[in-house]
C-alpha cells in the first residue's frame, strides 16, 4: 500500500501504517458469528457501550505514540472534532502530517512535496467519526481479563488487505460515556504491527476548524511553521 514509498525512514513508516490503519480498519467491524442469545446480548450491550463513548466525544485532543513492527517509535497529538475531521500532528518539525476535513483523509509529506488522499464517505474512518452511522451491530468482541476492559476486533471481510485492528477501552468515568479508547493494535495484510498509545486525553477542548486544513507542499516547498 502506500508505505511502499516511505520505507527509507521510520517514522515515515509509522505515518503510512497509522494512515491506512485510521482509513481502512479502525470502525468496519466484521458480522458477529453465531453465538447464544444470551452472549449476543451481552456482546451488544458491551459493543453499545464503546460506540456510545466514541459519539460521546464532541472534540478530544490527546498524545499519541506510535510505535511499528521494528519497535521504532513516533509521537505526536492526535485532534478529533465531530464530524469527521482528525489530526495527527508529528511536531512542528516533522515533515508529515495525517489529517481528514470530514470528507477526505490526507497524508501529507512535506519533504518529497507528495499528498496522497482517501474518500472517507462511506469509508471505515467515515464510520468511526460520524454519530449518526449505526456501526454497533457491526463487531467481534475478543476476550479480556478484566470486565472494565473491552477489546474489539475490527475488519473488513471485504478488503482483507487492509488487515486486522484491535480496539482497547477502559472504563474511565471521567471520558465521555464512561468508557476511554486507550489504544489500537493494527496489524495489515503482510501482518506488520503498528501500536497506537493515547494518553493525556482532553474532552471538549476548544479546536479551530483551521486545525484541519493544511498548505499543500504540491504548490509550495517549505511547511508553513
Amino acid at each position: 500500500m502506500l508505505t511502499s514509498i516511505l520505507k527509507t525512514r521510520s517514522k515515515r513508516f509509522a505515518a503510512a501504517a497509522c494512515a491506512g490503519a485510521i482509513a481502512f480498519a479502525l470502525p468496519v467491524f466484521a458480522p458477529f458469528t453465531a453465538v447464544p442469545a444470551a452472549q449476543a446480548q451481552s456482546n451488544e450491550a458491551k459493543l453499545d457501550r464503546a460506540v456510545n463513548a466514541l459519539r460521546a466525544i464532541s472534540t478530544m485532543r490527546a498524545d499519541f505514540s506510535q510505535t511499528d513492527r521494528a519497535g521504532n517509535v513516533a509521537r505526536g497529538t492526535m485532534t478529533l472534532k465531530r464530524p469527521g475531521k482528525i489530526r495527527f500532528d508529528y511536531g512542528k518539525d516533522a515533515d508529515l502530517l495525517v489529517i481528514s476535513n470530514g470528507k477526505s483523509l490526507y497524508m501529507v509529506d512535506y519533504e518529497v512535496n507528495q499528498v496522497e488522499r482517501w474518500p472517507i464517505k462511506n469509508s471505515p474512518l467515515g464510520a468511526l467519526l460520524d454519530p449518526n452511522r449505526d456501526v454497533k451491530k457491526y463487531g467481534k468482541l475478543m476476550p479480556t481479563s478484566s470486565s472494565d476492559v473491552l477489546s474489539i476486533e475490527v475488519r473488513d471481510p471485504k478488503r482483507p488487505e487492509f488487515g486486522v485492528m484491535n480496539l482497547i477501552f477502559v472504563s474511565n468515568p471521567g471520558a465521555p460515556g464512561g468508557m476511554q479508547l486507550t489504544h489500537w493494535v493494527a496489524l495489515d495484510a503482510q501482518n506488520h504491527r503498528t501500536t497506537v498509545r493515547l494518553s493525556n486525553h482532553r474532552y471538549g477542548v476548544s479546536v479551530a476548524e483551521s486545525t484541519f486544513q493544511f498548505k499543500d507542499p504540491r504548490q509550495s516547498s517549505r511547511r508553513p511553521r
